[in-house]
């Protein structure tokens, strides 16, 4: 026995049972990934920056799911579906089950994540992470007691935010930056850095450094999750759903999210 840290025991501790449908995948080449980081990475980008002057308070929702319907029509073409990058499928009841375990270590891990960003901000003297820049709340229109607003938005966060953003920033980014940097050491936190750095740069245009600082820790704490939990999604999307569902209902009712 030893008190060691083993991320194969603590990866087999939070995995799903094995069944007929998780035989060996087939690795992702390195030149297939950079072509797919770079075009759909782009290709958010650019969609973003167009959608902005038009809609603004809904630019990111918005282009997040047009990246991911041509993202969902080029797996398509290739024969893959949205189980290759984390969505697999829950066959018994105690695949189910394990969701709330593993929810459970997700929530421990973003909390960590909130409250280093928070205090780091604090040591190292960054102002910014002090207050919430201007126009933050202004992106969410009037949501306190206004009763359809509030489940316009709610209806965005279990959809772009929850599903749309762990699809794209973790189950595609993190499974294409992993077979990049394959090999390489410390590949793995590369794999989960790059795409938390990308996950905090979508929040800079509204939430401003303050913003861009904490998503990128939290991207950080979920990207690392799901690598120890074998690349499967549910556990995020659970808790990604949540969270943002407290903040909305904490400004619905006027009270500090």
């Amino acid at each position: 026995m030893t008190d060691k840290f083993n991320l194969a025991e603590t990866q087999a501790a939070f995995a799903l049972p094995e069944g007929p449908e998780d035989a060996p995948k087939p690795l992702i080449g390195r030149r297939r990934a950079t072509v797919e980081l770079a075009v759909f990475g782009a290709l958010a980008l650019v969609l973003r920056i167009a959608f902005d002057p038009l809609f603004w308070r809904f630019a990111g929702p918005l282009s997040l799911i047009a990246t991911l319907a041509c993202l969902a029509l080029y797996l398509h073409r290739r024969g893959e579906g949205w189980s290759s990058v984390g969505l697999i499928p829950l066959n018994g009841i105690r695949a189910k089950l394990m969701i709330l375990p593993q929810a459970l270590l997700v929530f421990g891990l973003f909390a960590a994540a909130v409250a280093g960003a928070l205090l780091g901000g604090e040591m190292l003297g960054w102002d910014f992470m002090k207050v919430v820049p201007e126009g933050v709340e202004d992106r969410w229109g009037d949501v306190r007691g206004n009763l359809p607003v509030f489940l316009l938005w709610l209806g965005i966060v279990w959809t772009a935010a929850a599903f749309g953003e762990e699809m794209f920033f973790r189950g595609f980014l993190v499974t294409r930056a992993a077979a990049l940097f394959r090999g390489v050491p410390l590949g793995a936190a590369f794999a989960v850095l790059i795409p938390a750095l990308l996950f905090g740069l979508g929040h800079f245009y509204y939430q401003g450094l303050r913003g861009l600082v904490t998503t990128a820790v939290i991207g950080i704490a979920f990207g690392t999750a799901f690598l120890l939990m074998k690349r499967n999604l549910w556990p995020l999307v659970l808790v990604h759903g949540i969270v943002d569902t407290i903040n909305f209902i904490a400004l619905y009712a006027g009270l500090e999210a």
